[in-house]
């Protein structure tokens, strides 16, 4: 694991797996107007070649995890008309709770992923996700989980879904 820059904290009970080629790397950009900040909950999952980089702030809800080779940036890193301008536009990034990110997915500045939600491997996302979606790339909205699908409509036909909200029993 590589930390650079000193505004990282870690909740309780992370788990962490790096290897020889594929470190974690958290940067923690701190200087002038800009200060960024890494804040990663409770229970949360983080696997090799994971780079999380900020400039403002990036805040990681509890029970996250993120697959291999995942990048998460809050900065351009540059200016679009002077690329000498050292971090360029910064927006935060905030993941709510129990959020998983697939493998070699990029998150960009700006986003917001609600709580219970999947981003598929590969996928690029650069708008904000809404709570239990499941979203792959080209980033789509793949699946939006129902409460009435999870708890009525199960593995039943129509009919059974019909019947089980004319008469409610322990079978639907």
């Amino acid at each position: 694991m590589k930390i650079f820059g000193g505004n990282v904290s870690i909740d309780d009970y992370p788990t962490l797996i790096g290897s020889k080629d594929a470190h974690i790397q958290f940067t923690s950009w701190d200087i002038g107007e800009h200060k960024g900040e890494i804040k990663i909950g409770k229970f949360c999952l983080i696997t090799p070649g994971v780079r999380i980089m900020s400039a403002k702030s990036i805040i990681i809800g509890d029970a996250c995890m993120i697959a291999h080779g995942a990048y998460i940036s809050d900065a351009d890193w540059h200016g679009i008309y002077d690329r000498a301008e050292p971090v360029g536009n910064t927006k935060p990034v905030i993941f709510e709770d129990n959020v998983w990110i697939g493998d070699s997915a990029i998150i960009c500045k700006g986003v917001t992923i609600g709580k219970n939600s999947i981003i598929g491997a590969g996928a690029v996302v650069t708008k904000d996700v809404p709570p239990n979606s499941i979203f792959a790339d080209p980033i789509k909205l793949a699946k939006e989980f129902d409460a009435l699908d999870r708890y009525t409509l199960g593995q039943n036909s129509l009919f059974g879904w019909l019947k089980s909200l004319v008469m409610p029993d322990k079978s639907n």
